[in-house]
């Protein structure tokens, strides 16, 4: 919670600590959107997994597997950007509810394909559209705190307070996912994410009152619906990203593989639930605190951690040292997505934030899928564990890129603006 100082009748915000949570979550409105929008974005931690398990019984062949959640995975993150530029333009619950259909039916397909022990290039062309038409629901939540906190010092917290969400997700969606898996039938997580998806997307289209305005095509609004593609630190936050979603790729994989390797399969959505609670610990501390640090410096350094702590998973040969290692990698993440989502709201102007949150959230999905096949390929051509070189390879390659280009992170909000207080904003120049 924010600090106070007696001496004074009323202590600015922004010269105080950082506002904690209960602060944020007494904000008017927004439990109408939390509560639907927790609901909604939890198959999405349940999609990957539910493929790989699925596909992987009915062809025995993690290689498949991976290849078929590879391909959801990069129509997603090829379609993510766009569906949340038209969301930016037109409306969230314009864009959501066809997608929720689109998605929950393309979904069922993939499903009675795979039981059907349909050829694998089927396979694929149901797992286009099923990726493609995911719900965004992530970036369309951090898009309406956007709107009530804009330029406060609660944005910072809100953006904690939703990586820790999103990773409460991936706690219970894995072990759900292969619960669902291993003890009803391969095909009830699919399913599940499927029903999951359309009865939770169609909630919260209903929160009408707290989307975020559409302003129309004005000329205002085409300068504010330029692509956030433009922005050059977007694009560098992309590259740090796919990095992230390399591990998520890489562990899902490995994990699974690992696992049966060792004749225990239902350890793997206990491992990976271990992961995800390592990043949701990591968040709730980081976004109870009040950075003195730049948050450029934040990010590199918490990412040169992720890389440290990535590069060790391939050395684990048990079960102990794996959920270890494991837990710090899943702490580390969590400073890295938080800083990366703070700093796009200095970043990008308001009317194309929706669709850089979809940029990340895009990149975080193809890294995955590029990480869940060739974690797939090591796994079946080389050793049990092989998988795990990956998400070293990608947060490395990220990390450097990262440190390269770290000057293209200055925010909007520190050449232009200074917060006082909340929902004041004072600009410095005028450009």
């Amino acid at each position: 919670m924010a600090s106070t100082v007696t001496s004074k009748p009323a202590e600015n915000p922004s010269t105080s600590s950082r506002p904690g949570y209960g602060q944020l979550l007494r904000t008017r409105g927004a439990w109408t959107f939390l509560l639907p929008g927790f609901a909604a974005r939890q198959p999405f931690a349940m999609l990957t997994l539910s493929i790989v398990l699925l596909v992987q019984h009915t062809t025995g062949s993690y290689g498949a597997a991976g290849a078929v959640a590879a391909a959801t995975g990069v129509s997603m993150a090829l379609f993510a950007p766009y569906s949340g530029r038209l969301a930016d333009r037109h409306g969230q619950r314009t864009v959501l509810i066809p997608g929720v259909l689109v998605h929950t039916v393309s979904g069922l397909s993939l499903t009675a394909l795979a039981l059907a022990h349909a050829p694998l290039w089927a396979l694929f062309a149901a797992a286009v559209p099923t990726g493609a038409s995911v719900p965004q629901v992530g970036p369309m939540v951090r898009a309406r705190w956007g709107v009530k906190l804009q330029d406060t010092p609660l944005m910072t917290t809100a953006a904690a307070f939703e990586s820790v969400t999103d990773e409460l997700t991936f706690v219970f969606g894995p072990l759900l996912a292969t619960a669902l898996c291993t003890a009803v039938a391969p095909s009830a997580g699919l399913v599940t994410e499927a029903a999951l998806t359309l009865v939770g997307g169609l909630l919260f289209a209903a929160q009408k009152s707290t989307q975020p305005p559409v302003t129309g095509e004005s000329g205002h609004a085409r300068v504010q619906h330029a692509s956030a593609l433009r922005v050059p630190g977007v694009r560098v936050l992309i590259v740090t990203f796919l990095g992230i979603g390399s591990v998520f790729g890489g562990m899902q994989v490995s994990l699974a593989a690992f696992t049966e390797s060792i004749g225990e399969p239902g350890l793997n959505g206990v491992l990976y639930g271990v992961f995800a609670a390592g990043n949701m610990l990591s968040g709730i501390v980081c976004g109870a605190i009040a950075w003195k640090i730049a948050p450029q410096r934040r990010l590199i350094i918490g990412y040169t951690g992720l890389a440290m702590a990535a590069s060790a998973l391939w050395t684990a040969h048990s079960v102990l040292l794996l959920a270890a290692l494991g837990l710090l990698v899943g702490m580390c993440i969590a400073p890295a997505l938080i800083t990366g989502y703070t700093l796009v709201e200095g970043l990008v102007p308001a009317g194309a934030r929706t669709e850089a949150f979809t940029w990340l959230t895009g990149a975080v999905a193809l890294g995955q899928a590029a990480a869940v096949t060739v974690a797939g390929q090591l796994e079946d051509r080389l050793w049990d564990g092989a998988g795990f070189l990956v998400p070293m390879a990608g947060t490395v390659l990220a990390l450097g890129t990262l440190a390269a280009l770290r000057s293209r992170l200055v925010t909007r909000s520190q050449n232009r603006t200074v917060a006082r207080g909340v929902g004041h904003r004072v600009p410095l120049t005028v450009d």
